[in-house]
């Protein structure tokens, strides 16, 4: 076990915040809003909610080996949130989003912020958040290391 920074330990706070925060925001669109989500939103909470309890439990237990299934996760989950925007943004793909399995077409835009900004956006936004923040953790962890290899 690695004795972690206080920079690392912030580092895994905010990304277990990031991870809450984009949870809870489905959550709110599905629970309180009644958007109902296509197959594409199902995948993409399929990667962010597990990403609340391995953040979470690394947190506390401050280990960041058990995190790393995190950055599978969160890579993964930008692949799947980036094809799912462009699905809605873009004219010559949004007949393949409604070909979507479920109740509910992947090209539907329930709503549309300033003109670009999605709930696949924002998932996307999420899952560029913890991914970047995971290898600034990684970055930190491997400093941490040569500081100590060097002392």
């Amino acid at each position: 076990m690695v004795k972690l920074t206080k920079r690392a330990e912030n580092l895994l706070l905010l990304i277990w915040i990031q991870a809450f925060v984009a949870m809870t925001g489905s959550l709110f669109y599905s629970e309180i809003m009644g958007y109902l989500p296509c197959e594409l939103c199902w995948y993409q909470r399929i990667l962010m909610y597990p990403l609340v309890v391995i953040y979470g439990i690394a947190a506390i237990k401050k280990e960041i080996n058990m995190a790393l299934p995190g950055i599978i996760l969160s890579g993964i989950g930008m692949l799947v949130s980036a094809y799912h925007y462009l699905i809605q943004k873009v004219p010559a793909l949004q007949e393949i989003g409604g070909s979507c399995t479920g109740g509910v077409p992947c090209n539907v835009v329930y709503v549309n912020y300033f003109g670009f900004i999605t709930i696949p956006f924002l998932a996307l936004m999420a899952f560029i958040i913890i991914f970047v923040l995971h290898l600034a953790l990684l970055k930190e962890l491997a400093k941490e290391k040569g500081g100590v290899n060097n002392g």
